[in-house]
């Protein structure tokens, strides 16, 4: 039905081939906000570039990665856990572990399928702590997981 569709259509897909038979232009980023129109499908814009936009993209992460690796090694070289650090490494784990009970704690009172019919004003007490103890888990886990690489990266500095 697009092929034989005389209008304009911006469609978007990752189906190469089937954008190669369907499309007759495909606009494409270029960086850096600039949009550029190759005429024909993919094959034919990859042709017109000359490179293809997926090595491209390879390339610019790895660079990405790298710079990132080097400077991350060189401050983890530089540096040291602070007491802060440490002392959140040593007490996140049993923070975590009263969390992850509160969190079932609340998780069995609200398994009581009446609970809502019953006492609404329960029900919802319960519900804001498991919403609360969750996020509270969450950013718990990611703090710790954060500390623990970056002990990991000075231990190998």
């Amino acid at each position: 039905m697009l092929g034989d569709y005389d209008g304009t259509v911006i469609l978007i897909s990752h189906d190469r081939d089937f954008l190669d038979r369907v499309v007759t232009s495909v606009i494409a980023p270029e960086g850096d906000g600039r949009w550029v129109e190759y005429a024909g499908g993919y094959t034919d814009m990859l042709s017109q570039r000359g490179a293809d936009l997926k090595r491209e993209a390879v390339k610019a992460a790895e660079e990405k990665r790298e710079t990132s690796r080097t400077t991350t090694s060189s401050a983890a070289s530089k540096r040291r856990l602070n007491f802060n650090e440490k002392h959140a490494l040593e007490t996140l784990p049993k923070a975590i572990a009263k969390l992850q009970a509160e969190i079932a704690k609340q998780q069995r009172i609200l398994d009581d399928p009446d609970l809502y019919k019953k006492n609404r004003k329960k029900f919802d007490a319960a519900s804001d702590a498991l919403t609360a103890a969750q996020k509270e888990l969450a950013d718990a886990e990611d703090k710790w997981l954060d500390l623990e690489v970056l002990r990991e990266e000075i231990e190998q500095a």
